[in-house]
């Protein structure tokens, strides 16, 4: 017989008698064991506290679940999509990502080393702002080629043939031009005149920034203006940015309209808007545009 079914069937040494003359005391079971070895009492089964203890352990899971859930969805929402967090709009357009054109193999962008003529090689049309969701292009400025009197057509009338004769002497190469009203009623412009050297573009700058405040060169219908703080810190390297406004009393309308020296190419944004050209949207207007021609 194996070891092991000896040891099965053997008796337990507590079941061997002891001889009377050699009493010995019964060891006392720790409180422990006595307790596990003592049967439960009838009528008080565990089974009922048991699935009590399950039934709440499995609903804090749940809310903890929940909870978990909730703040994770929050986390992933935009602002403006949870309830009592939105933000209003602070007037700026909804304008389409924007970026740069490539360029001709071997040119280089206006501002960089070994571009000393500051010259936009870029297709002009490219650089132009494109307009902002919502908005109604205007089917006779839609970002292409343009003449010179679509610009011109922006000034008073006594005005334009000044500017025209020196835009004839200037060599000037191309105009781009694009246009659109937005729902809020304000119509812009943005036209694009590309000269033969940075002289030329700096030469128009002047002549029309100078004339300003003597009543001349001035945007159609306005009679008096002054400097338009709004844009003073649209800082954008190597170019120069000349902001104006109609000054009050106006008429219906008002007009803002900035001037963007950048190299060879001068920039004119004009806003006008029924009861007020706003603030906002020219600024960030006239700042994207400054950063394409940048």
């Amino acid at each position: 017989m194996t070891e092991q079914t000896q040891t099965e069937t053997s008796v337990p040494a507590q079941a061997v008698a002891e001889p009377a003359s050699e009493p010995r005391a019964e060891p006392v079971p720790e409180p422990q064991a006595e307790a596990e070895a003592a049967p439960a009492k009838p009528g008080k089964s565990r089974k009922p506290l048991l699935r009590a203890i399950a039934r709440w352990t499995a609903a804090v899971l749940v809310c903890g679940g929940v909870g978990a859930g909730t703040a994770m969805g929050i986390t992933a929402m935009d602002r403006t999509d949870v309830p009592g967090l939105a933000t209003e709009s602070d007037g700026r357009w909804e304008y389409p990502k924007l970026a740069l054109p490539a360029l001709p193999e071997g040119a280089l962008r206006p501002f960089t080393d070994g571009n000393e003529g500051e010259i936009h090689h870029a297709d002009l049309r490219k650089l132009l702002l494109p307009a902002p969701a919502g908005a109604t292009v205007d089917p006779k400025l839609k970002g292409d080629w343009t003449g010179v009197d679509s610009y011109l057509a922006l000034l008073a009338e006594k005005d334009r043939g000044t500017v025209k004769a020196y835009l004839a002497d200037s060599a000037l190469r191309h105009v781009a031009a694009r246009g659109w009203t937005t729902p809020d009623g304000t119509t812009t412009r943005i036209h694009l005149l590309r000269f033969s050297s940075v002289a030329y573009a700096e030469g128009l700058k002047d002549e029309v920034t100078r004339e300003v405040f003597r009543g001349s060169r001035l945007p159609l219908g306005v009679e008096d203006a002054e400097i338009d703080m709004s844009t003073q810190d649209v800082d954008v390297p190597d170019l120069s940015v000349y902001s104006y406004k109609e000054k009050a009393p106006y008429g219906p309308e008002q007009t803002r309209w900035a001037y963007i020296q950048a190299g060879d190419t001068l920039a004119v944004v004009t806003q006008t808007r029924k009861g007020g050209a706003l603030t906002v949207p020219f600024r960030q207007t006239v700042t994207l545009q400054a950063q394409l021609l940048g």
